[in-house]
Protein backbone atom coordinates (compact mmCIF):
# COMPACT_ATOMS: atom_id res chain seq x y z
CA UNK A 1 0.00 0.00 0.00
CA UNK A 2 2.93 2.50 0.57
CA UNK A 3 5.43 1.57 -1.84
CA UNK A 4 6.69 4.18 -3.77
CA UNK A 5 6.37 4.59 -7.78
CA UNK A 6 8.27 2.64 -9.49
CA UNK A 7 9.84 4.04 -12.29
CA UNK A 8 11.70 1.21 -13.35
CA UNK A 9 14.92 3.14 -12.65
CA UNK A 10 15.13 2.83 -8.65
CA UNK A 11 14.15 6.81 -7.77
CA UNK A 12 16.36 7.48 -4.48
CA UNK A 13 16.45 11.04 -2.43
CA UNK A 14 18.59 12.34 -4.82
CA UNK A 15 17.50 11.39 -8.08
CA UNK A 16 13.90 13.30 -7.66
CA UNK A 17 13.30 15.64 -10.08
CA UNK A 18 13.87 19.95 -8.90
CA UNK A 19 10.78 21.13 -8.10
CA UNK A 20 9.72 23.96 -10.72
CA UNK A 21 9.32 27.51 -9.31
CA UNK A 22 5.19 27.51 -9.32
CA UNK A 23 3.10 28.10 -6.69
CA UNK A 24 0.58 25.29 -6.61
CA UNK A 25 0.84 21.94 -7.99
CA UNK A 26 -2.13 19.60 -8.69
CA UNK A 27 -1.91 15.84 -6.89
CA UNK A 28 -0.47 14.20 -9.87
CA UNK A 29 2.50 16.49 -10.20
CA UNK A 30 3.33 16.29 -6.88
CA UNK A 31 3.42 12.32 -7.00
CA UNK A 32 5.24 12.26 -10.38
CA UNK A 33 8.19 15.14 -8.35
CA UNK A 34 8.17 12.94 -4.78
CA UNK A 35 8.00 9.01 -6.61
CA UNK A 36 4.97 8.75 -4.58
CA UNK A 37 1.22 7.37 -6.01
CA UNK A 38 -1.29 9.85 -5.62
CA UNK A 39 -3.51 7.18 -3.22
CA UNK A 40 -0.58 7.47 -0.71
CA UNK A 41 -0.35 10.99 -0.64
CA UNK A 42 -4.45 11.37 0.10
CA UNK A 43 -3.28 8.64 3.06
CA UNK A 44 -0.40 11.10 4.16
CA UNK A 45 -2.80 13.41 4.67
CA UNK A 46 -4.89 12.09 6.98
CA UNK A 47 -1.46 10.59 9.07
CA UNK A 48 0.77 14.01 9.40
CA UNK A 49 -1.11 17.04 10.19
CA UNK A 50 2.01 19.01 9.23
CA UNK A 51 0.58 18.31 5.60
CA UNK A 52 -2.30 20.43 4.50
CA UNK A 53 -2.53 21.06 0.67
CA UNK A 54 -5.08 23.91 -0.03
CA UNK A 55 -8.63 22.69 -1.51
CA UNK A 56 -10.67 24.81 -3.76
CA UNK A 57 -13.13 24.00 -6.76
CA UNK A 58 -14.66 20.68 -6.09
CA UNK A 59 -12.07 19.81 -3.27
CA UNK A 60 -9.36 19.33 -5.17
CA UNK A 61 -5.88 19.81 -3.89
CA UNK A 62 -3.47 22.01 -4.38
CA UNK A 63 -0.31 21.48 -2.75
CA UNK A 64 2.22 24.57 -2.31
CA UNK A 65 6.00 23.94 -2.16
CA UNK A 66 6.54 23.80 1.55
CA UNK A 67 4.14 20.76 0.92
CA UNK A 68 5.99 19.23 -2.14
CA UNK A 69 9.19 19.40 0.73
CA UNK A 70 7.26 18.01 2.90
CA UNK A 71 5.99 15.08 1.18
CA UNK A 72 9.39 14.79 0.23
CA UNK A 73 10.90 14.61 3.73
CA UNK A 74 8.19 11.76 4.80
CA UNK A 75 9.16 9.80 1.69
CA UNK A 76 12.50 10.30 2.57
CA UNK A 77 11.45 8.92 6.42
CA UNK A 78 9.83 6.12 5.46
CA UNK A 79 11.45 4.77 2.34
CA UNK A 80 14.86 5.77 3.14
CA UNK A 81 15.37 5.57 6.63
CA UNK A 82 12.94 2.92 7.83
CA UNK A 83 10.84 4.61 9.64
CA UNK A 84 7.23 3.78 10.63
CA UNK A 85 3.83 5.91 10.33
CA UNK A 86 4.41 6.55 13.79
CA UNK A 87 7.75 7.21 13.74
CA UNK A 88 7.85 9.65 11.11
CA UNK A 89 5.16 11.56 12.88
CA UNK A 90 7.14 11.94 16.01
CA UNK A 91 10.34 12.62 14.31
CA UNK A 92 8.14 15.19 12.63
CA UNK A 93 6.54 16.83 15.68
CA UNK A 94 10.20 17.09 16.90
CA UNK A 95 9.82 14.82 19.41
CA UNK A 96 12.55 12.81 17.38
CA UNK A 97 14.63 15.89 17.16
CA UNK A 98 14.54 16.66 20.81
CA UNK A 99 15.71 13.32 21.41
CA UNK A 100 18.75 13.68 18.19
CA UNK A 101 19.51 16.89 20.14
CA UNK A 102 19.73 14.92 23.59
CA UNK A 103 22.35 12.87 22.03
CA UNK A 104 24.49 15.38 19.76
CA UNK A 105 24.74 17.04 23.32
CA UNK A 106 26.49 13.94 24.87
CA UNK A 107 28.34 13.19 22.18
CA UNK A 108 29.61 17.19 22.28
CA UNK A 109 30.29 16.96 25.97
CA UNK A 110 32.57 14.11 25.60
CA UNK A 111 34.89 15.44 22.83
CA UNK A 112 35.05 18.02 24.67
CA UNK A 113 36.52 16.44 27.54
CA UNK A 114 38.68 14.45 25.24
CA UNK A 115 39.88 16.96 23.71
CA UNK A 116 40.57 19.04 27.20
CA UNK A 117 42.27 15.43 28.36
CA UNK A 118 44.82 15.82 24.76
CA UNK A 119 45.51 19.21 25.15
CA UNK A 120 46.76 18.37 29.41
CA UNK A 121 49.22 15.56 27.45
CA UNK A 122 50.60 17.95 24.90
CA UNK A 123 51.36 21.13 27.41
CA UNK A 124 53.55 18.44 29.86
Amino acid sequence: MLEPIDSGNGLGEGDLPPIPGKRYFTIGEVSELCGVKPHVLRYWEQEFPQLKPVKRRGNRRYYQRHDVLMVRQIRNLLYDQGFTIGGARQQLSGEGAKHDMDQTHQILRQMRLELEEILQVLRR
